[in-house]
């Protein structure tokens, strides 16, 4: 371009020194060459210069064809011919920058990665990107163009695309106007897009400039979110939280109805065991199993829901007025019989059971939260019933419930305040009458209720896990005793203590024992520990490892009410036991049935072959303490013996003994 612009401006000066006239056609000349050479380079830069590079070059023929043919009589020609090829010139100029404006704006469009159009009022694309074109199936943008929006997507129609500019430009819109929809695409697929639609000004008419954002992944992980919040991911069954929101759902339309609804609520007995025995993995399988189990029994308006641990939750709705306990308690029989059965797990067979507790709707409570909570409280009153059981929710649940309540906030602190203490029951030789063991038993005088007796606070403490240190003072305070009667006539006496499941489960009650007897002073004999059968049942092979270990210090072990339970006999082979004591609902008949006599008769000739000692408790007549030591019984405890007395009261009864050994009728001081 400068040697060009040198080249003109040397040729205008020469002829500019020689004539004016041959000036004007110099001039014309060199700017004819200047817009030659311009309009050839733009020819070949770009379309969109091309236009004005042919005027340049039209321009630059017109100026050297002017230079020859200049005169006077044709300056109009020329002046016209000029302005003219200006003008085309301008508007070549405007072209090329408009067409690169346009290209700039095109590609800054199509680098966005949301889809991007603009509508006019009556629904017809004006402009779109590439990525548009891509969500909505076409090849490319160009095919969007001109098309009206419900040509776009099948499922839109006109009076909807109408309804949606009538909001965009109604009165106090925010902007920018966001909404989600689903589209049906043409190929059948469905997206999920969020619109931001802004408003858009160009010749005083108002286009709609939408931004289509593919929302598909983060619904996705909405619909993931809504999954974690509701479903619980061991057995993608409900959770509580949807449990409860659709339980008051279904309590909504019974009332609205008139119908009624139950709730069951179902704990796995033993589950514990399982996951101790076989790890969590094989536990939650069981879950899994356990629940498919249960889902297969229920009609399809059913709920069935974890409601945590081993818990679950049925709902039964829509049912007819006075027939929701007579469905719930054939449902439950149902899910108890179908659990019973056990289950084939990592090539383990797993015995469990259910116990289920239900509350039905208006009876038993008018919204969730009280109906779970009642369906609750009769679920532990069936455990404690005894496992694969059903109960009904009852008002005497609910006083005992909120009884437990109490205790439970009683017992914190009252080992501490002092508030317990022991008593002690005398066991004796049924053929010498002589004291030879004494039972220790737990009392409570509470500060703020008063005396409680043992069957209102131990299960309490048995389902808060205050058991453990109870059963753990209960121990020292009896030890410690027993040692203080070493220059008594109680001087070899035997304690029996109770010992709950929670404790055996304690990873330090064999130390415990072993450092309350050395720190006391007492020989292991000194001690017998009694084991109910529900502790033998609830983890066998851990019950079996502390036994052996309590065997091996020389420590006793008795099982207490024997033939109450559900598999004594079984137990007596399993468990090297040293005493059975015979259950008082067994010895209170043996006067006068013919049937307990023979019950009790066997169970003594039952303990003398296999090598145990037996106590017969709950003795409280003479005749029933003669028939005892005439059928070979070795020990006698009962209110016809002494009734638990204090620890002086017990040395004064035991120095009566050693002075008259014979039996004595209901000892009381």
């Amino acid at each position: 371009m400068l040697p060009v612009i040198m080249l003109a401006s040397g040729l205008f000066y020469l002829l500019w020194r020689a004539n004016n006239d041959w000036l004007v056609r110099g001039s014309a000349a060199a700017l004819g060459l200047v817009m030659l050479w311009a309009g050839v380079r733009l020819m070949a830069v770009n379309n969109r210069y091309r236009f004005l590079g042919m005027t340049l070059i039209l321009r630059a023929g017109f100026n050297l064809f002017s230079v020859v043919t200049l005169d006077p009589d044709t300056y109009v020609v020329w002046f016209v011919g000029t302005s003219i090829l200006k003008v085309m010139s301008m508007l070549g100029l405007v072209y090329a920058v408009q067409d690169e404006i346009q290209q700039r704006y095109a590609r800054t469009i199509d680098s966005l990665s949301h889809g991007f159009l603009i509508r006019d009022r009556r629904g017809y694309v004006h402009v779109a990107n590439e990525r548009c074109a891509k969500l909505l199936g076409f090849d490319g943008a160009q095919e969007l163009i001109g098309k009206h929006v419900c040509e776009l997507l099948p499922g839109l129609s006109r009076d909807m695309a109408d309804h949606y500019f009538f909001r965009f430009q109604a009165e106090g819109t925010a902007y920018p106007m966001a909404d989600t929809a689903i589209f049906k695409l043409r190929n059948g697929n469905h997206l999920p897009v969020e619109l931001l639609a802004s408003p858009y000004v160009e010749r005083g008419r108002l286009f709609c400039l939408v931004q289509l954002l593919d929302v598909s992944e983060r619904k996705k992980k909405d619909d993931q979110l809504y999954q974690a919040a509701r479903i619980d991911p061991v057995t993608n069954y409900f959770n509580r939280h949807a449990l409860s929101a659709r339980l008051a759902q279904e309590v909504a339309q019974a009332a609205e109805n008139g119908r009624e609804c139950a709730v069951l609520f179902i704990d796995l007995d033993k589950f514990k065991r399982v996951n101790d025995s076989f790890g969590h993995a094989a536990g939650d399988e069981l879950l899994r199993a356990a629940a498919d189990r249960m889902h297969a029994l229920l009609r399809p308006m059913d709920v069935l829901a974890r409601f945590g641990g081993d818990e679950f939750i049925v709902v039964i709705p829509d049912l007819a007025p006075r027939s929701a306990e007579m469905m719930a308690a054939d449902c439950a029989d149902a899910l108890i019989a179908a659990t019973a059965r056990g289950f084939e797990l990592s090539y383990h067979a797993i015995s469990v059971t259910a116990s289920i507790g239900i509350a039905c709707y208006p009876n038993h409570g008018t919204d969730s939260d009280t109906l779970i909570r009642n369906a609750d409280i009769a679920m532990y009153q069936a455990k404690k019933a005894g496992r694969g059981e059903q109960r009904v929710f009852s008002d005497d649940m609910n006083a005992m419930a909120k009884d437990a309540l109490v205790i439970d906030g009683a017992l914190a602190g009252a080992i501490d305040a002092g508030e317990f203490y022991l008593v002690y029951q005398p066991i004796i030789s049924a053929q010498s009458g002589k004291l030879t063991k004494v039972e220790a038993l737990l009392r409570w005088n509470s500060s703020l209720l008063g005396p409680v007796s043992p069957d209102r606070f131990i299960p309490v403490a048995e389902d808060s896990g205050m058991i453990i240190a109870l059963g753990t003072w209960v121990l020292e305070q009896a030890c410690r005793q027993v040692g203080q009667w070493t220059h008594s006539t109680l001087s070899d006496v035997t304690i029996s203590i109770n010992v709950s499941a929670w404790q055996l489960a304690d990873p330090a009650f064999v130390t415990l024992v072993s450092q309350a007897l050395i720190r006391n002073g007492l020989s292991p004999h000194q001690l017998e520990l009694e084991l109910t059968e529900r502790v033998l049942i609830d983890d066998t092979a851990n019950v079996q490892t502390v036994l052996a270990q309590l065997r091996a210090l020389g420590v006793g072990i008795s099982l207490d009410d024997f033939g109450t339970g559900y598999s004594s006999l079984s137990y007596l082979t399993q468990f090297q036991l040293n005493t059975l004591k015979i259950d008082r609902s067994f010895v209170m008949g043996i006067e006068h049935s013919e049937r307990s006599h023979n019950l009790v008769h066997a169970i003594i000739a039952m303990g003398h072959s296999l090598g145990l000692q037996l106590v017969a408790e709950g003795v409280e007549t003479a005749g029933q303490a003669a028939m005892l030591e005439k059928m070979g019984c070795h020990y006698l405890q009962g209110y016809h013996i002494a009734r638990p007395v204090a620890p002086g009261e017990l040395l004064r009864f035991a120095g009566s003994r050693a002075a008259s050994p014979a039996v004595q009728p209901d000892y009381v001081i």
